[in-house]
């Protein structure tokens, strides 16, 4: 065995080695043939060659502990970040470049079950049902159902994608109950004011009634004092109308929806009543075809309160814009008035319950669609200037929650 390390040793190295010189005379091997000589006709002699082996060996030796150590870290590295994945109160998924899992954490196995490992995400994805908060996806039914966030990020080193699970069920729950409190709250604030505000529009429609029954009253007065009477009913229960939608926050059943098609309807409701009060009103869409997902009458409800209070505050001969495009992952809906404007002191109430300045105003349709544009992840900015109008700009997002997690219905995501 000497002897073939040498010979090893000897022809990684720029030297000769005769068999002569070598004798192992114990150890019954081939003899190795001799190397060629080098040019200067020197050859190493057996010290020299020993001499040289043992340094090759003590740096293997070192290399070899080395490796070792590296080794042992490792393995230390190793149970550390499992021994952390399993106390992460998180779920952690590793994806590999099929997308099917192939190493989860317990509070992801929790989440998907014991055996999701080897399982296909898009099948995951099939569980989870779409909310409308984008980002957060619904896992379950009834009482057992949990609200989680999933987000997703690539390994830099390799086509592995981790996706990680946080169960905001708690979170979402104290969210929600903060919300209805907030309502609440503010509801009883503006008890003593509601209180008018339903008794004014009362009070007229029972006088408007009232004449109705002289019948001394000519028919075209009659018609006209039912008509009065019929438009403070309405008003009354629109103004209740909004009031119980403020209060309770609900949202109603979510559906596709084009986003021209709707503003087509909003426009063709509402020219009429901006040429009523000879306002030129304007909408455009450049949209094409581009759907969401959402509560449509809430965004409709939204949009109209935003386009009625742009009519009733712009003068005659003024001019309402609606403009509706896609910028980046947002939808931006813009609905600009070139009335007196809001002065600075009032812009920061304007999204106050029952603050109005109009005296036929609930104060409640600024609130609502502030409400309805956050329930939905956006929200609705206002920019004005004494004099030269208002412009109320609601923003809605667009793109798919992070981790690829959109299931098979989702909110205002685009559908491909």
């Amino acid at each position: 065995m000497l002897a073939r390390k040498a010979a090893f040793f000897a022809a990684c190295l720029p030297v000769t080695i005769d068999e002569r010189v070598i004798r192992l005379s114990a150890v019954k091997e081939p003899a190795t043939p001799a190397a060629p000589q080098l040019p200067d006709g020197q050859r190493l002699d057996a010290a020299q060659l020993a001499e040289a082996f043992t340094l090759f060996a003590r740096a293997s030796e070192e290399l070899s502990g080395a490796y070792n150590a590296l080794q042992a870290q490792a393995a230390q590295l190793t149970e550390r970040m499992n021994v952390l994945m399993g106390a992460l109160p998180a779920g952690v998924v590793v994806l590999d470049s099929e997308r099917r899992i192939v190493q989860c954490n317990r509070a992801a196995r929790g989440l998907l079950g014991a055996g999701c490992e080897g399982e296909a995400w898009r099948s995951v994805q099939a569980r989870f049902v779409a909310t409308s908060t984008p980002g957060e996806v619904s896992l379950g039914e009834g009482a057992e159902a949990r609200r989680l966030a999933l987000s997703e990020a690539a390994v830099e080193s390799g086509e592995e994608h981790i996706v990680l699970i946080h169960d905001v069920t708690d979170a979402h729950r104290m969210r929600l109950a903060a919300e209805r409190n907030e309502r609440l709250a503010a509801m009883g604030e503006m008890v003593a004011g509601l209180a008018h505000q339903l008794r004014t529009p009362l009070s007229a429609a029972l006088l408007y009634t009232a004449g109705l029954a002289k019948p001394e009253l000519p028919p075209a007065d009659r018609e006209r004092v039912a008509e009065r009477a019929i438009e403070r009913l309405r008003h009354l229960e629109r103004l209740i109308g909004d009031m119980l939608r403020f209060a309770r926050g609900d949202q109603l059943g979510r559906q596709s929806f084009g986003v021209c098609e709707l503003l087509r309807e909003l426009a063709h409701t509402l020219e009429p009543v901006a040429r009523a009060r000879r306002v030129r009103f304007v909408s455009r869409c450049d949209c094409d075809d581009y759907e969401v997902f959402g509560d449509r009458k809430a965004l409709g409800g939204a949009l109209t309160n935003l386009m009625e209070n742009a009519i009733q505050i712009s003068h005659e001969g003024g001019e309402v814009r609606v403009d509706v495009s896609l910028e980046g992952d947002e939808l931006v809906c813009v609905v600009a008035d070139d009335g007196p404007g809001i002065a600075r002191a009032e812009q920061a109430r304007v999204f106050e319950p029952f603050f109005t300045t109009r005296t036929d105003g609930t104060g409640l349709g600024l609130a609502i669609a502030r409400d309805v544009a956050r329930a939905h992840g956006g929200d609705v900015a206002l920019a004005s200037q004494p004099g030269r109008g208002a412009t109320f700009t609601l923003t809605l997002p667009v793109h798919p929650p992070a981790g690829d997690a959109v299931p098979p219905t989702g909110d205002l995501f685009p559908h491909e």
